[in-house]
């Protein structure tokens, strides 16, 4: 659901240091020590991107005071990610992943150094965002295919959706944090100065990048089949996947709830301040339940490993999320209740993504997977930029009016989300909600997506992920 183009000269199983696939400097680390490392360089980097969101999203809503605003920043930043999805997948896989995780990680750096030059100048303005955010996306789309395809080579299957609980966790041990930082550190040192900070966290998370090894995986059967020219190889992962339906139609679950969840989750902010009167804490305080939510649950996944059927953990999650974070978030109208809500909207994220991550990563071969996962991360999340257009007329012109005192929604629906600021995000919410419980009951009546584990067969593990620790 609702998270990233390097000239870099690498064969398939070339790496930076120029070393044979199975072989590391003793300088480096390998296995789940390597990606532990990785790990806390993704979690450095998050917390300085979270202060950055959070300082922003204030910024804007002062300046304008529309949920429409807000929703544009979120689509501008997030339509690269999935429009490039499918050349990036195709170049992760050609070119030395580690390196890519780089300057994926400098690239979006690159887009915070903008606007902090920008701000500091008193040039900032609302379009300069949706162009930085873009910049960031663009380079973003390449982390996602190259990271996913990293624990892939470092670790051995049964590792893998400790590992991805371990992602899950970093981003919401962040998102504790980011709020609470940056909500101080707004009054000290202000917008211009966490800026900075984010920008140091850049640096921190690419230096650790460079003491680990990563792996680049052994020729397939499947990446023969797939060498050709980049646009071949960019399309060869939406071949691959329509020619295994129990994959294809698992990914348009993720398709549907991501047009519906995305909806609310864009709103959760402005829905907060305006039902709160603008309270900063108020939002502070969810956005903090958000990520306490998701550090239990990414601890619980990274120490149990996940259910042994791991479609029970996308599918059961969808109902959680559904149920116990949208619905009752939307209905919500105090701090409390939305706290409760965003911990819970949150607490099934990591098994959602992390059993489904360990699904793809189990049955697809890993020197085509850049192009796979690129491609089923289009499949899945392109209709979220679409929700994020969606969001703001929605709630702006629709919704809001009609759940003001009076308003042809209030009369049917004031029961359910109240009436007045805010009530209008808060139904949309519910509705949202109810939609993705509904997807999780649906993907249990499917067979190709109930018995997705059992339909395909494991790939090989690579030599070099049996022998890490």
């Amino acid at each position: 659901m609702i998270p990233f183009v390097p000239v870099i000269h690498a064969t398939h199983k070339g790496n930076a240091a120029m070393q044979p696939a199975g072989e590391h400097s003793r300088h480096q680390l390998a296995g789940m020590r390597g990606l532990s490392v990785v790990w806390v360089g993704q979690l450095v980097s998050l917390l300085g991107t979270g202060m950055t969101r959070f300082a922003i999203t204030i910024w804007v809503w002062q300046i304008t005071g529309e949920a429409t605003s807000l929703a544009l920043v979120g689509f501008f930043s997030y339509a690269p990610v999935v429009a490039m999805s499918p050349i990036a997948g195709a170049l992760v896989d050609r070119w030395n992943r580690k390196a890519v995780m780089a300057i994926s990680d400098l690239g979006a750096g690159l887009s915070t150094v903008i606007v902090l030059v920008l701000f500091t100048t008193g040039r900032l303005e609302i379009w300069h965002l949706y162009v930085t955010g873009a910049i960031a996306g663009a380079f973003e789309a390449f982390q996602f295919p190259a990271l996913s395809a990293a624990i892939s080579g470092m670790l051995r299957p049964s590792q893998y959706t400790r590992a991805n609980g371990m992602m899950s966790l970093a981003e919401y041990a962040s998102s504790i944090a980011a709020p609470i930082f940056a909500g101080i550190l707004l009054a000290a040192i202000g917008i211009a100065g966490i800026l900075v900070i984010d920008i140091v966290t850049f640096l921190v998370a690419v230096s650790l990048l460079a003491l680990v090894f990563i792996p680049q995986p052994d020729k397939s059967s499947e990446g023969a089949e797939a060498a050709g020219t980049l646009w071949s190889e960019s399309i060869y992962g939406f071949r691959y996947i329509w020619r295994r339906p129990s994959l294809f139609w698992l990914q348009s679950t993720f398709l549907f709830v991501n047009l519906t969840g995305t909806l609310a989750v864009t709103l959760i902010s402005p829905m907060i301040l305006a039902r709160s009167g603008n309270n900063e804490l108020a939002l502070a305080t969810v956005q903090s339940a958000l990520g306490v939510g998701g550090v239990a649950g990414g601890l619980l996944l990274a120490a149990w490993g996940g259910p042994q059927r791991r479609i029970h953990g996308v599918l059961l999650g969808f109902i959680g999320v559904g149920l116990l974070g949208q619905c009752l978030l939307g209905m919500g109208r105090e701090i409390v209740v939305w706290a409760i809500a965003a911990f819970f909207l949150a607490f099934f994220l990591p098994f959602i993504n992390g059993s489904n991550r360990a699904i793809w990563q189990a049955k697809v071969a890993p020197d085509v997977q850049g192009r796979v996962f690129a491609a089923s991360r289009l499949l899945a999340q392109i209709t979220a930029p679409v929700a994020m257009l969606l969001a703001g007329p929605l709630a702006d012109h629709v919704f809001e009016p009609g759940m003001q005192p009076g308003g042809a929604l209030a009369d049917v629906f004031g029961w359910l989300a109240g009436t007045g600021p805010g009530a209008g995000m808060g139904l949309l919410t519910v509705l949202m909600g109810l939609m993705v419980v509904l997807t999780g009951f649906a993907g249990y009546s499917f067979q190709l997506i109930r018995d997705v584990e059992k339909l395909l067969p494991d790939h090989q593990a690579a030599p070099q992920a049996e022998q890490a620790g």
